[in-house]
């Protein structure tokens, strides 16, 4: 969340940021119910100190009369500062973070291609949707996943299967090798700390399952355990930035997101995702972020995908973003549908400055030793959807065989992907 004090002195930039991020929330309430709010503590605190006054000598029954219409008074404006305190922090909370002045400013479309990489393959047969090529192959079942589950589940089989793991453990070295300490991550959190991160686990635009009966939900992204890790610490970056490579299941709603461009394995209910999390110095956290970046360059690159960098604009950033940058990789059924101009997005990264950690209270000392609110980055590594679709589709071959990317033949094991494997 945004410092009260930085909204109280920044108004009308804190309200064009709103507008620019399409995020509907009264400023102008918030700054009246923070008038009321320090207006009652204040009474409060007057009311206290005079009865803690009139307690500390033998009183008249007049006075005795007199503490007790005090009494009184102080419970109706603690109710009241109750009431107050719940509605402040539920508008405070709504208040997305501010924008990177060089991020684009408008709706999902006003994105900015900052980089492309690669060429399109060439082929000279007509080639065909990751869907079809898997079942061809069978490596994939989503009639018996919707059958045992439900819509947008599936069951991987074969060399699918060993195509995930081959990714995950090819993303784990590369990270490792960037200095990031591999993580394994609960499958659930708390709904504190899934606030904190800056999701909303309620309402009509909640995108996370909840737990009935239990104040928890399952994770969309292992962004919010590996945030909750730190929930309420003062973290020594004296050596450097934290940077954890958190492996989780991921289950995502995605309610409403239908559609001849979403088919397949693009937007699914769950998955494994390999994610980068860095804790750091503000003063570091914009090279930390293009540090991200260029990592998930590096994973596509050796994974032979044409792909583009695309800069998020404000509308389109969620939240907690500053500043975001996605990848997207050239796909045959983005092409065929018409709607991502032939790319689909299958990494993104984002500078959240500290408006995560303000929300979670997750601070470092700095030089002269005062505590100050860290920055929180995050960037995918390896997602067990879009990474083989994209692969699938890309490396496919004339006889309907996948032609394996040498980068994860170690892995892997063996060349192509053929029929009946």
């Amino acid at each position: 969340m945004l410092d009260i004090k930085y909204i109280r002195e920044h108004a009308t930039e804190v309200k064009a940021n709103c507008q620019n991020r399409n995020a509907v929330v009264d400023i102008d309430r918030l700054l009246a119910v923070d008038k009321d709010r320090r207006e009652n503590l204040s009474q409060l605190e007057a009311w206290r100190h005079e009865l803690k006054v009139k307690s500390k000598v033998k009183p008249t029954e007049a006075e005795i009369n007199t503490a007790r219409q005090l009494s009184e008074q102080i419970s109706r404006q603690e109710k009241a500062r109750k009431a107050l305190d719940e509605e402040y922090h539920s508008l405070l909370l709504a208040v997305p973070n501010l924008s990177d002045p060089a991020a684009p400013v408008g709706g999902a479309d006003k994105f900015v291609v900052r980089e492309e990489s690669g060429r399109r393959a060439d082929f000279k047969f007509k080639p065909k949707w990751h869907t079809d090529l898997m079942t061809e192959l069978d490596l994939i079942d989503f009639d018996r996943g919707t059958k045992v589950t439900g819509a947008k589940f599936y069951f991987l089989k074969n060399d699918a299967v060993r195509l995930n793991q081959a990714l995950l453990n090819f993303g784990l070295d590369i990270l490792r090798r960037h200095g990031f300490i591999p993580m394994e991550t609960p499958d659930l959190v708390k709904n504190d700390i899934l606030e904190g991160s800056g999701f909303n686990p309620r309402g009509a635009e909640a995108q996370t399952y909840g737990i009935k009966d239990h104040d928890l939900s399952l994770i969309g992204t292992a962004e919010i355990t590996v945030l909750g890790y730190h929930a309420r610490e003062t973290l020594d970056l004296s050596t450097g930035p934290k940077k954890y490579a958190a492996l989780s299941h991921c289950f995502r709603t995605e309610a409403g997101a239908y559609g001849k461009a979403s088919r397949g394995l693009y937007r699914v209910h769950q998955f494994t995702k390999l994610e980068m999390f860095v804790f750091c110095k503000p003063a570091d956290s914009q090279k930390l972020h293009q540090e991200l970046v260029d990592i998930e360059k590096e994973i596509c690159r050796k994974l032979e995908l044409p792909f583009r960098v695309i800069d998020i604009p404000t509308a389109d950033l969620g939240a907690p973003a500053y500043r975001k940058f996605d990848i997207e990789a050239y796909m045959v059924m983005a092409g065929d549908a018409d709607a991502f101009d032939g790319y689909g997005e299958i990494t993104s990264a984002s500078n959240c400055t500290d408006y995560q950690a303000r929300r979670l209270n997750i601070k470092y000392k700095n030089d002269d030793g005062v505590g100050e609110y860290v920055h929180t980055l995050n960037g995918t590594a390896i997602v067990t959807s879009r990474f083989p679709l994209a692969i699938i589709e890309a490396h496919q071959q004339k006889d309907g065989s996948i032609r394996i990317p040498k980068a994860l033949k170690k892995y892997f094991g063996k060349s192509k992907i053929v029929k009946n494997a």
